[in-house]
């Protein structure tokens, strides 16, 4: 067992020995390019999301010095007719870009150490073949002795982006050593497969890709590999319960990333986090903090505060996701950073809509922490006066309630289309956010004879009111309570068994003012 090559099967077996979710199906996928013109992949996912994971169990399956049939055996890979052809056949080379940046007295002496390091091991492995210069050279010439094709594993192969973000000269000699490698004459003589996981896709120089000839699965276009960003509904349904955790919760908490071709992706660090706590919560910051989301949302460009704001009231907002360079300097606009954070996990996107959004309740709380430490005053000044605005409708101050919507909606209207019924309802959403920490939040709730608009249930063992709010437009907010009352809206409380609020709000377009009427249904 090598350091590069052939690094053997632990990696995975330490997988194995934990909570395992059977991804295997993806080396049947990556079979059926080996050798062909789509050999070349590269998955980009955000940390959290099993990257590492995935290349481990690639290693185990391929590499020809290590006999892994065991660890395969029930997975759904051993029962695929490609399972015996490809299993441990291959040399493999290993290269985690992490490991070789902490491992560097310095980072501008990265690519030469890597270089050097893998053709050292090359060369004393296989010391009868011709030495060259080059890593690329060396391959072909081991290959040309007749030892049979290489699979390479790169992981987190856009570590040097990250860690290096302005060092443009180190960043071209790692290009360039990508390029020798994968874009060559003798790319198709060295390899039968490559497989590289990163965060971001690969780095874009005007329209045209750094290596053009990888196939690309990224958060926004992850294709047949779609089911393997995270876990799945069904896998994260038999998690909770074969651990006996609650399903809806762990939705509510971890679900939100949305793709064509499979609607529901969960985060699986979090869902692994949460079944061996035994509970709930966001474990963001166990792996990352907020100040790199916090970076983003301090950025000046044009638009970025008032999609933040949309956002966060529930509402998604439209991106165009063309102009981003594949990197973490040239963010230009207000739509670099919203794909950016697309490729960062803290946002989902909707490819069909072409807009984007905060996906569940564990990022939505980190965009919280970041916001309130913003420099953008003025979020931070909404963020505190929602939790006045809650402290007010429980206290039933319906005229300092009025108040405090009009001059939330005056802050955020504007990009919100000011003088409509969405507006209103976005504004609602928004002013309650303090409401997320002790309630769940549902509209267009079915109930009595017709439909609640905005409905907060309070969370398990939180002994608050319920609050249910209907909302008018140029009409009155006593119309509201009265609908309520008429179309018997509390029904859709008739198991919560506690206090119910009855808030009734209205907005007049030709004056803009907001009035409100609250009502308290004791159980």
């Amino acid at each position: 067992m090598g350091k590069y090559l052939n690094v053997g099967s632990a990696g995975f077996e330490a997988i194995r020995k934990g909570i395992y979710v059977d991804k295997t199906e993806m080396i049947s996928f990556i079979n059926q390019t080996l050798g062909t013109t789509d050999k070349l992949t590269c998955v980009s996912r955000p940390r959290r999301f099993g990257k590492s994971y995935a290349a481990k169990m690639l290693c185990a399956y391929y590499d020809k010095s290590c006999d892994s049939r065991a660890l395969f055996d029930g997975l759904a890979i051993s029962k695929d007719p490609s399972f015996e052809k490809y299993r441990n056949r291959y040399n493999v080379i290993y290269l985690d870009i992490t490991l070789f940046i902490s491992m560097a007295d310095n980072i501008r002496s990265v690519v030469k150490d890597m270089e050097t390091a893998v053709a050292e091991e090359l060369q004393q492995i296989f010391p009868d073949v011709k030495k060259d210069r080059s890593l690329a050279g060396m391959l072909f010439n081991i290959v040309e002795a007749g030892t049979g094709k290489f699979i390479m594993i790169i992981d987190e192969w856009d570590a040097l982006f990250r860690e290096a973000k302005t060092d443009l000269e180190l960043q071209k000699e790692y290009i360039d050593l990508l390029r020798g490698l994968f874009k060559s004459s003798w790319t198709d003589v060295i390899f039968e497969a490559v497989y590289m996981t990163g965060i971001l896709p690969i780095k874009r120089y005007g329209t045209q890709s750094a290596v053009s000839d990888f196939r690309e699965y990224t958060m926004l276009s992850p294709g047949k590999l779609v089911s393997y960003i995270g876990f799945t509904e069904q896998e994260v349904r038999s998690l909770c319960g074969q651990y006996d955790m609650d399903f809806e919760e762990m939705k509510y908490w971890y679900d939100g990333y949305s793709f064509r071709r499979l609607e529901s992706v969960y985060s699986p660090n979090s869902v692994m986090e949460a079944i061996k706590r035994d509970e709930f919560g966001s474990y963001w910051t166990r792996t990352e903090t907020y100040e790199s989301l916090k970076i983003y949302i301090d950025l000046d460009a044009d638009g970025l505060k008032e999609a933040i704001i949309q956002m966060l009231a529930g509402d998604q907002v439209r991106v165009d996701v063309g102009t981003f360079q594949n990197d973490m300097t040239n963010i230009r606009k207000k739509d670099d950073v919203l794909t950016l954070l697309v490729h960062l996990g803290y946002l989902a996107y909707d490819s069909e809509q072409e807009k984007v959004y905060i996906p569940n309740e564990e990022v939505k709380k980190e965009f919280l922490r970041a916001v309130s430490t913003s420099r953008h005053r003025e979020m931070v000044r909404l963020i505190q006066d929602s939790d006045r605005l809650l402290e007010q409708t429980l206290n039933m101050d319906e005229k300092a309630v009025a108040s405090m919507i009009e001059e939330i909606h005056k802050e955020i209207g504007a990009p919100l289309s000011y003088n409509n019924e969405d507006s209103l309802r976005s504004t609602i959403r928004f002013a309650y956010i303090a409401c997320d920490e002790d309630y769940t939040r549902d509209e267009e709730l079915p109930a009595g004879h017709g439909y609640a608009d905005i409905v907060y249930r309070p969370k398990k063992g939180v002994s608050m009111p319920a609050i249910l709010i209907e909302l008018k437009w140029n009409k009155t907010a006593d119309a509201a309570i009265q609908q309520i009352r008429d179309k018997d809206y509390p029904n859709a409380l008739k198991d919560y068994g506690g206090d119910i609020l009855l808030v009734g709000i209205n907005y007049n377009e030709r004056t803009k003012r907001h009035s409100c009427r609250i009502e308290k249904i004791t159980k």
